[in-house]
């Protein structure tokens, strides 16, 4: 998965309820289109440009992949959904909802339809001080100046004090009040996407599996039946020798750990791939080893049916995947499904994600979100 973007947006109101309109504006950026992830305080101050009423202002932080074009599309259909109405006449005007997107990455776009960072955003009290609130590294890549220099530098004088808070929508997917999350599925699932998502958006420690370092990987879809136990095992011993080590290892910047992996799918995997004789060996070898690992608080189990799975195959390109057998991801599932119903004692979560996209809609990784936080043990 790439990289997400982050972006600084704006929001402003000055007719109606205001601090409700802001509400209601950032639940729907966050529903619809890009994960709220920083929410900065209600400020106050005079209608900036023109003569109306005042303004309640704040400034979010939000998590996409989409691209600045996308999101501005997306940001003039949430404004028209609020009631906001553009007038043909030149000038500011009065309005239910406003939304402008401040900074995206450390990017400067100039185009006749956007520009970035907002060329008044250095002028304006408004978006400034309620940006200290999120607590970012901010520099301006035209100005190079950071966010109390801007502030210092500013020339509106005007009163911009904070007079009330918002609902943080993160507040109630209680993802963080977990330790440890472990997220498993078959080959293409999308794990570690999902991972690399929660864990941006969580400020979590991520632990991915080093499957590209084995050696015995790209030999074995050439060659299962000489390759799998060597395969297995390797994968055991490195699974049990990263993991070991990363959950040792504190960070004390991050709130919880999500890895895309935990080591008993190698039993899974040795199941389907390695003879009943080998398995009995193997099974003895992963008991001891599976005793002193720690468990998650979570299991999440990502399902996908097989033609999706197999179109997934196929767009991330691994030449040594392209050859995988449907039969083989389907003892696979059977293999994830099997381990779930023998081990009640864990706190397993099974999602089934075949008609999902929860990189590009941002709908279904609110669903996922959801249904972790519901997963969660109760005290």
């Amino acid at each position: 998965m790439k990289e997400q973007n982050r972006i600084i947006l704006s929001i402003g109101s000055n007719q109606g309820n205001r601090k409700q309109w802001i509400q209601e504006c950032v639940e729907v950026i966050h529903q619809k289109m890009a994960t709220v992830v920083g929410v900065s305080r209600i400020y106050e101050s005079p209608a900036w440009g023109f003569e109306s009423e005042p303004f309640l202002n704040c400034v979010i932080l939000v998590h996409t992949v989409k691209p600045a074009t996308k999101i501005l599309r997306l940001i003039h259909k949430i404004e028209q959904e609020l009631g906001r109405v553009r007038l043909d006449k030149s000038g500011y005007q009065a309005r239910t909802i406003d939304i402008d997107i401040i900074s995206f990455n450390n990017e400067v776009i100039s185009s006749p339809e956007l520009t970035i960072p907002h060329a008044q955003m250095q002028n304006r009290l408004f978006v400034l001080k309620p940006m200290l609130d999120l607590k970012v590294s901010f520099e301006h890549p035209i100005l190079r100046q950071n966010l109390q220099e801007l502030i210092e530098n500013c020339p509106d004088q005007s009163d911009c004090l904070a007079v009330d808070e918002l609902e943080h929508p993160l507040a109630r997917i209680r993802v963080n009040n977990y330790n440890f999350i472990a997220i498993e599925g078959n080959i293409g699932a999308g794990k570690t996407t999902l991972a690399h998502k929660i864990a941006d958006d969580f400020n979590a420690k991520m632990v991915l599996e080093r499957f590209a370092d084995n050696p015995f990987l790209p030999k074995f879809y050439k060659d299962q039946a000489r390759y799998a136990f060597p395969l297995e095992m390797s994968f055991l011993a490195d699974r049990y020798q990263q993991i070991s080590d990363d959950l040792a290892q504190l960070d004390l910047f991050k709130d919880f750990i999500v890895a895309d992996y935990h080591i008993f799918k190698s039993l899974i995997f040795a199941k389907v791939t390695v003879t009943e004789d080998e398995f009995r060996l193997y099974r003895k070898l992963f008991e001891i080893i599976y005793k002193e690992i720690p468990k998650p608080d979570l299991y999440i189990y990502l399902y996908q049916n097989t033609n999706r799975l197999l179109q997934n195959i196929k767009k991330r390109g691994r030449s040594y995947e392209q050859e995988i057998p449907a039969d083989y991801l389907e003892k696979i599932n059977k293999g994830y499904f099997d381990f779930i119903k023998t081990h009640p004692e864990l706190n397993i979560l099974v999602l089934d994600v075949s008609d999902l996209d929860f990189v590009k809609n941002q709908v279904d990784y609110i669903y996922i979100l959801e249904q972790i936080s519901v997963a969660l043990p109760k005290s």
